[in-house]
């Protein structure tokens, strides 16, 4: 996507060049070498398992060789970053995991619907999902994998556009159609909406509805159902259901929709707005 436009809170996109970061929120202005580590670690996520070299790091980032080497012995050091025998090949570190559960365990909200992506795994015995809208993605914050269906088609920290998939679509129909950005969106399989008329015209079902349907739009042979958490408006989480499309019968999508209508009930009734819990942005 090219629009500057966010859907969710949290960080910007692997590719927004650090000039376009500078400056910041309330008139303060942001610290070039903490930015500069941040897209560091951010570049080494979101390669995988690519390990990545010196050189290719100092050029993505648009940073001189000398100086990302540095940052890299120092993010070493301290275990977020990590590197092979040779010294050659770089990789995210077990710090940043670390730091990835503590986000996890410190969250109320993903503590409060984890008892019911567990009710929804028993109910279904189908994967169950929890994300997170974060800028044009959403981020999966739990799942309950189907013990039918072994194949991982996603994992706790994967990202995937928001436009693509059942949970980003539920998210993205609280929004008004407005904040949408212009297009072309990247395919991911023949299905996915690449074009704003597309979508729009998909989330207005949506709305209809009451939930996202993603029919193979992000990972073919799969079908998904999002519903939106409405603890807050617009909301920012929600959950799915994913299932093979050689497992789906009519009398089954009724029971995931049925179901997952009801964990989406209960987890709104267990997450009430203004419940104390520290507000964040």
């Amino acid at each position: 996507m090219t629009d500057g436009r966010q859907w969710g809170g949290g960080r910007a996109p692997y590719d927004r060049p650090m000039s376009e970061t500078a400056g910041a929120e309330g008139g303060v202005r942001e610290v070039k070498s903490a930015a500069r580590t941040v897209e560091l670690l951010e570049a080494l996520a979101a390669r995988g398992d690519r390990p990545a070299r010196l050189q290719e790091l100092a050029d993505e980032l648009g940073v001189p060789r000398s100086s990302m080497y540095a940052l890299l012995q120092t993010l070493v050091s301290r275990g977020w970053v990590r590197t092979d025998v040779t010294g050659s090949l770089y990789g995210i570190g077990l710090h940043a995991l670390l730091t990835g559960t503590g986000y996890l365990d410190s969250d109320p909200r993903v503590r409060a619907v984890r008892p019911y992506l567990d009710e929804a795994s028993e109910a279904l015995g189908e994967t169950i999902h929890l994300g997170r809208l974060d800028g044009h993605d959403v981020a999966y914050l739990a799942t309950r994998e189907s013990h039918e269906y072994l194949r991982t088609i996603s994992r706790v920290g994967r990202r995937l556009p928001a436009h693509a998939g059942a949970l980003g679509k539920a998210l993205l129909a609280e929004r008004p159609d407005a904040e949408l950005p212009a297009g072309p969106y990247e395919a991911l399989t023949p299905n996915t909406h690449t074009d704003r008329d597309s979508l729009a015209a998909d989330l207005a079902r949506i709305r209809e509805r009451g939930h996202a349907v993603d029919r193979e739009e992000s990972v073919p042979g799969i079908v998904g159902f999002g519903f939106a958490l409405r603890c807050e408006v617009p909301a920012l989480d929600a959950v799915s259901c994913s299932v093979p499309v050689a497992r789906l019968t009519p009398d089954h999508e009724a029971r995931i929709v049925a179901v997952m209508r009801e964990i989406r009930a209960k987890a709104e009734a267990t997450i009430p707005a203004g419940n104390g819990a520290v507000h964040w942005r």
